[in-house]
């Protein structure tokens, strides 16, 4: 998570662009899934990206963590 954090702009194009898959950790823990949009199943629901950083303020990020996560979604929510 923190990794993604950092770099989430760059995971989201690669992802996008190179059918790539991230799984997120959360302490060695998988939490989530980055994976291109052809893939999703059926019956999963797609989540917005408010939504996703609605959800991410229940994680105990640091500072840094939280401002490198706000920072990406800002550029994240440019690429179309």
């Amino acid at each position: 998570m923190t990794e993604a954090s950092r770099s989430f702009a760059e995971c989201v194009n690669r992802v996008r662009h190179h059918n790539m898959t991230f799984v997120l950790l959360k302490k060695g823990t998988p939490v989530a899934q980055l994976v291109p949009a052809g893939r999703l199943e059926p019956d999963r629901k797609m989540t917005s990206v408010r939504e996703l950083a609605a959800a991410l303020r229940e994680f105990d990020l640091s500072p840094d963590e939280a401002r490198a996560w706000n920072r990406d979604l800002r550029r994240a929510r440019r690429m179309k």
